[in-house]
């Protein structure tokens, strides 16, 4: 599968969501259109168990407005996905065939299992954790997952979500004290009785909309320095603090609060009590948010199908760091080259013991050499403040946000006022000594970014030594590099900073035959 243009129609309890993806092998998966109506189709589900005429109307309305918006973007290669309102209504099947009449849009039901693994697929192939407990509380259903290692080792589905929970257990606009011990105490039933998810200590992944809204609403409660929220973390005490902070607030000013959509206003308590009694179950203090969830799982095997090396759930970081550095004008072999060159000169510190090796160290190297400078594709002059906020203001698959302030530090290193300017928001994240070795890094990276300033990947070796009083560096060239060899002179003040002793330069040109 080299390119495709395609919509997922997500029919949820509580939101029905047209999406637009694009894909191609060079640019990855990306999202061109995201278009939401708030239909709560729970709520048309009447005690008989059918669906009510209203609610089968609203959904007719909301799919032929969509159709109206596929035309215009020229998408005809369409899946809709119906998840628990349409799934429990004893009079789906009517439902599907009128909507495949009227709207022209088959209408496919979502098995729970399924619901379960395609979220399973997102959180997999889009966050570094490996092993975790994840949850996807919609209108009408929660499911839960466990994967180890990446690999899916059990699902359930539970007939309740947060529309439903708010019909069952909230009389007014908003929960109050009495009846959040009802739900908190119905919930803990429920999640008690999975034997596989107690007490096995693992971090808790939330899936959808209402944990996008509490991540949203805590970012802007504490002020948070960086955007987006996949991959935000939380601990139990956050949460509790925040769903104390939340219960202050009348409905009509949790509707006016930032961060948190004024359809989610009645919902957003009782889904933080259940993310809550999740953790408690799993005996957890690590509750993370994944933007990625159904509909990324679905395009996600869309695309797998046709391109099974597409991506690796294994190293999510390598295909998303690969797509970043081709969006802003990186080819393939600058970014080989650059990560060649920065693991030779790593290696040779370690060799004179200038660091103590560490893979840790080492990846986070490679990966920040691959996007080093990418800000010079805007602007040349400001290239490292344009680095520094096209990394850390953008979600990146496969790097929690302190390792996505980790890069931005190293890849747009200048000197070393321009890595304390940047590091000062972040400077109760990071130990002064992670800072230091990030700064020396960071110089490290400048210099090997100078033997490819022409960008014709010439220099193809680097070995260090040390050569009576100072450090000598030998550069092995496929031809003459004389502007790569005036540019290293000029900047090789940055690691001799680093090395603590004078750094003379060496090149040598490769013999022809």
């Amino acid at each position: 599968m080299k390119k495709i243009k395609t919509a997922i129609i997500d029919i949820g309890s509580n939101t029905i969501r047209l999406v637009l993806y694009s894909y191609n092998k060079n640019e990855g998966l990306k999202e061109f259109g995201n278009i939401k109506t708030v239909a709560r189709l729970r709520t048309y589900l009447l005690p008989n168990g059918e669906m009510s005429e209203e609610g089968i109307q609203l959904l007719g309305e909301t799919l032929r407005s969509f159709r109206l918006i596929l035309a215009d973007y020229h998408v005809t290669d369409v899946k809709a996905a119906a998840t628990a309102a349409v799934r429990q209504a004893i009079n789906n099947d009517k439902i599907i065939a009128r909507m495949k009449e009227e709207t022209g849009i088959l209408i496919d039901i979502l098995t729970e299992e399924e619901e379960a693994y395609y979220g399973f697929v997102a959180v997999a192939h889009s966050m570094d954790t490996p092993s975790a407990v994840t949850i996807d509380i919609g209108g009408g259903s929660t499911e839960i997952t466990l994967f180890i290692n990446k690999k899916l080792q059990k699902t359930i589905s539970f007939p309740f979500g947060t529309v439903s929970l708010k019909q069952k257990f909230v009389s007014g606009p908003i929960i109050d004290k009495i009846e959040r011990e009802k739900l908190r105490t119905f919930v803990k039933e429920q999640f008690s009785s999975l034997k596989w998810i107690v007490d096995v200590g693992l971090p808790v992944i939330a899936i959808g909309g209402s944990a996008r809204n509490i991540a949203q609403v805590h970012q802007q409660k504490v002020g948070y320095p960086l955007s987006g929220v996949h991959q935000y973390e939380m601990t139990v005490s956050d949460l509790q603090q925040l769903r104390d902070y939340l219960t202050e607030f009348s409905y009509d000013n949790l509707r006016q609060l930032d961060g948190l959509s004024s359809d989610r206003a009645d919902i957003i308590v009782p889904a933080l009590e259940v993310f809550m009694e999740l953790l408690s179950t799993v005996n957890s203090n690590s509750f993370q948010v994944s933007k990625k969830g159904l509909r990324e799982g679905l395009i996600i095997s869309r695309v797998l199908q046709g391109n099974p090396q597409a991506y690796d759930k294994y190293n999510v970081f390598e295909e998303s760091g690969r797509q970043l550095a081709l969006a802003y004008g990186r080819t393939e072999e600058e970014v080989h080259t650059l990560e060649s060159l920065t693991e030779q000169l790593y290696q040779g510190c370690i060799n004179l013991k200038l660091f103590e090796y560490s893979e840790v160290d080492l990846q986070l190297l490679k990966k920040a050499a691959k996007v080093y400078g990418i800000g010079e594709y805007i602007e040349l002059d400001s290239s490292s403040q344009h680095t520094f906020y096209l990394i850390s203001n953008q979600s990146i698959p496969g790097l929690s946000h302190i390792d996505r302030v980790k890069l931005a530090l190293l890849a747009s290193y200048k000197n070393r006022d321009y890595f304390l300017r940047f590091a000062r928001p972040f400077d109760s994240w990071i130990s002064k000594e992670e800072f230091k070795k990030l700064r020396d890094f960071g110089a490290i990276l400048k210099f090997v970014y100078a033997l490819n300033m022409t960008k014709r990947n010439v220099v193809k070796n680097i070995a260090l030594e040390k050569v009576n009083n100072h450090f000598q560096i030998e550069v092995l060239t496929s031809e003459r590099a004389i502007s790569e060899l005036a540019q290293a002179e000029k900047q090789k003040k940055h690691i001799e900073r680093v090395f603590k002793g004078e750094v003379k330069l060496k090149f040598n040109e490769e013999r022809q035959g």
